[in-house]
């Protein structure tokens, strides 16, 4: 009884984990997603992401660990309950482990190219407001009008325009990259990921939202 009990609470922990990496979030493809979108959208020429330093490691060699000397054939244990139990659930976690550790974000589709085209049109309209301060980025990855007074007055309807467009094509941009990478509850990081990126790829002087309240960059 003494060894049945620990290994169903070993085999609730490690189905636990199992389940934990199948809804990972891969921030880091998520980011370099949203970058080459904004460069898309705003014209920019985005800097290649650096490649890991272990890329020339053979494939899966951060997840496995190396195996300790066979012990000579007369000095094996026949495995126990607990160690076969142990490596099977190990053999079906490690293989899901590295395909999310290498997970990509797809947003090469005609969806989403329709979109960012859109969103590229109307950045060039937008680009004096966001200059002149204007428009601003906000935290939740939209753009919002600051200063309606640093926009003449025949051009106000205009720019309000552009912003509510504008913020149309952001979130069917958001839910699109989700839903054609097969998670559609990814939407919020999505989101939160381009939320920050605009910012970080917007030009020097630009506003945007933090912490509540306009600043500038």
């Amino acid at each position: 009884m003494r060894r049945v009990l620990p290994l169903k609470l070993l085999m609730a922990v490690l189905l636990a984990a199992c389940v934990t990496v199948n809804v990972y979030f891969p921030a880091a493809a998520a980011q370099s997603a949203a970058d080459q979108i904004i460069d898309t959208v705003t014209g920019s020429t985005g800097a290649a992401q650096p490649q890991g330093k272990n890329e020339n490691k053979p494939q899966g060699s951060t997840l496995v660990p190396q195996l300790a000397p066979i012990a000579p054939l007369e000095q094996r244990a026949e495995p126990s309950a607990l160690t076969f139990a142990l490596g099977t659930v190990l053999n079906a976690l490690v293989p899901v482990a590295h395909a999310q550790a290498s997970a990509n974000i797809d947003v090469n589709t005609p969806e989403i190219r329709a979109i960012a085209g859109s969103m590229a049109a109307r950045y060039q309209q937008l680009k004096p407001y966001f200059a002149s301060g204007a428009v601003g980025f906000t935290s939740d990855g939209h753009v919002d009008v600051r200063d309606a007074n640093a926009v003449p007055l025949p051009e106000r309807a205009n720019v309000k325009r552009l912003v509510s467009e504008d913020n149309r094509d952001r979130d069917a941009l958001y839910e699109e990259v989700a839903k054609a990478n097969g998670h559609p509850e990814w939407k919020s990081d999505i989101q939160s990921t381009f939320a920050r990126r605009w910012i970080a790829k917007a030009e020097g002087g630009t506003w945007y939202q933090e912490g509540g309240g306009w600043k500038q960059k």
